[in-house]
């Protein structure tokens, strides 16, 4: 748990990392049936092989779609909270893609913390999806989130 009054000694700071997730065709094919994204890139994989990535990659927003359990996994959330909701992004870039059979981890660094009154804190974090072994990350961003806390805190 991370109290609101320590809040402000961590920006800047890397607040966790979280533990890697495979990226399997399976995951990426039920990802293009829930989205009705089937473009072969990421679900064919002979006609992927002949592109320059050499194989299918996962959707953009496969990848981004995990930080919500890379968060879970990496953040330690304030003490007294009662809920969190996501705030959208100020900034987000798509850096490099993921390759189907890849291990993806989030790490996560506080920017703001912006006490709004009532229990309710606007957090910014810098998000960055590596890809294990890459020498790119995956996406980085810059990640609001309104954390929601009760009075007691």
């Amino acid at each position: 748990m991370t109290r609101t009054q320590d809040l402000h000694a961590l920006i800047g700071q890397e607040v966790g990392v979280s533990r890697w997730f495979e990226i399997g065709q399976d995951r990426i094919d039920a990802f293009a049936d829930c989205t009705e994204d089937h473009q072969f890139i990421h679900v064919d994989p002979e006609a992927a092989r002949a592109t320059p990535f050499g194989g299918t990659i996962a959707h953009g927003f496969l990848t981004l779609s995990l930080a919500s359990a890379m968060s879970y996994d990496a953040v330690a959330p304030l003490d007294g909270l009662t809920m969190g909701v996501n705030y959208g992004f100020d900034r987000l870039r798509f850096l490099a893609p993921v390759p189907a059979g890849s291990r993806v981890r989030g790490r996560f660094r506080l920017l703001d913390a912006t006490d709004k009154g009532e229990g309710r804190w606007l957090l910014k974090h810098e998000l960055t999806i590596e890809i294990e072994g890459a020498d790119k990350p995956a996406l980085v961003g810059e990640w609001l989130g309104m954390q929601i806390v009760s009075a007691a805190s």
